[in-house]
């Protein structure tokens, strides 16, 4: 159980002893609220957000006898988490695909994000995915100038018996992803998984290069995979992915690692975009639908 944020909560907040919330009492629970939301990776604007509707709900509420203000910050916490998380609209990649085979259209994903944080992989889990729910993929392999990239992705290719698209070494990405999608339209292909480079957010130039693929490619999804260990720098990496090529989605890596919490918190709220997934392991299978009650239980379980 991943109890860093609650375990903070308890140690700043048992040691206030009051009966009525407030305004002298809500500024010190504000004050506190914010440290133990930034000290769990939640980025300072998103802090201030939700210290901000936590404590709208929190005014003139009377402290019950058998409860402290720990309880009720903690209990108003996870509620007003609860509210922000599941009032973004989520994306069931599934149903999206059987929706496009349906009408006779194939399926693009692209995905993006910066290197070492699970990308490949995660490309290779929702070819998994797609497969058991019977549903027809074609990989392309638009890193085309990382060592092993191609390698890489031929590995999960042939494990999961699909056919894997790729250029010789620095050929243009976005040549390889239209590639791809010409070979889901002649031979009957659902789905089309774009894996591209690990780029930082900040380097223009491999940004423009995204926005050149998603140009050509046309993806129906725009997917950033986000290692949830990188704590307050998601915030950031979300912003500037969605600024640069407007990210539809998130997934979520290494959850099963993360002992805060925080990156899941900062990126939904922040771009308001769904986290569809989270990846909870090194299998194919270790994928989780995003939920936020089980989120919520992992880093704010109730006493």
């Amino acid at each position: 159980m991943l109890t860093f944020l609650k375990n903070k909560l308890k140690s700043l907040f048992q040691e206030i002893a009051t009966k009525e919330l407030d305004e002298e009492s809500l500024s010190s629970v504000s004050e506190r609220l914010r440290l133990a939301l930034i000290e769990s990776d939640v980025a300072l604007p998103v802090a201030f957000e939700i210290v901000d509707n936590v404590v709208s709900s929190l005014k003139g509420v009377r402290i019950g006898r058998t409860e402290g203000v720990y309880q009720v910050v903690l209990r108003s916490l996870r509620e007003t988490l609860y509210k922000m998380l599941s009032s973004i609209q989520q994306v069931d990649l599934v149903s999206e695909a059987m929706k496009r085979r349906k009408e006779g259209r194939i399926f693009t994903v692209m995905f993006v994000g910066p290197n070492g944080h699970g990308k490949t992989l995660t490309v290779a889990k929702i070819a998994n995915l797609l497969l058991k729910n019977n549903l027809s993929v074609v990989l392309a392999c638009s890193d085309t100038f990382r060592a092993g990239a191609e390698e890489q992705l031929e590995v999960h290719a042939t494990r999961l018996g699909v056919k894997l698209i790729r250029h010789r070494y620095g050929a243009d990405p976005a040549a390889v992803a239209y590639d791809a999608v010409i070979h889901a339209l002649a031979r009957g292909v659902t789905c089309v998984l774009i894996d591209t480079a690990g780029r930082l957010q900040t380097d223009k130039g491999l940004m423009d290069e995204l926005r050149k693929i998603a140009r050509v490619a046309k993806p129906d999804l725009k997917v950033l995979v986000v290692d949830a260990l990188t704590g307050n720098d998601a915030y950031d990496m979300a912003i500037k992915f969605n600024e640069a090529i407007g990210i539809d989605a998130t997934v979520l890596t290494k959850v099963d690692a993360d002992v805060k919490g925080g990156a899941a918190i900062s990126i939904s709220v922040a771009t308001r975009k769904p986290i569809i997934y989270f990846g909870t392991g090194q299998g194919y299978d270790d994928l989780k639908p995003f939920d936020a009650q089980w989120l919520l239980d992992r880093i704010l379980p109730l006493d």
